[in-house]
């Protein structure tokens, strides 16, 4: 399912849509790399990456800002020396939606190429 999700395309949210279920969003999760996250609250999922220079840390962050202009659809991101946490919520409908997985999914990708 990951591939799947990889070969899609973020569709415009401006809200008037229901979030995702929570059961949704489990079988969703399970498509992408294990260490993706659920907020307690279900409103997003995060992941935080970790490097070995500040200088490979940047490149990953410029590397998801080029997937979220791609796509549409923009995560907050937390950099730190060594380390980046992405985090991806759709606030127009408050909650998750498929663009958040597609995009974890395009980012999971950065790694494994």
């Amino acid at each position: 399912m990951a591939t799947d999700l990889v070969n899609q395309h973020c569709r415009p949210c401006e809200g008037g849509v229901d979030p995702l279920s929570p059961e949704q969003c489990k079988k969703l999760l399970e498509a992408l790399h294990h260490d993706w996250t659920i907020s307690d609250d279900g409103l997003e999922i995060s992941r935080t990456f970790e490097f070995p220079a500040y200088s490979r840390t940047l490149g990953f962050a410029n590397a998801v800002a080029w997937i979220a202009i791609s796509e549409g659809h923009h995560p907050d991101m937390t950099v730190r020396y060594g380390q980046c946490v992405v985090s991806w919520s759709t606030h127009a409908i408050n909650g998750l939606s498929d663009n958040d997985f597609i995009c974890a999914a395009k980012v999971d990708r950065l790694l494994n190429v």
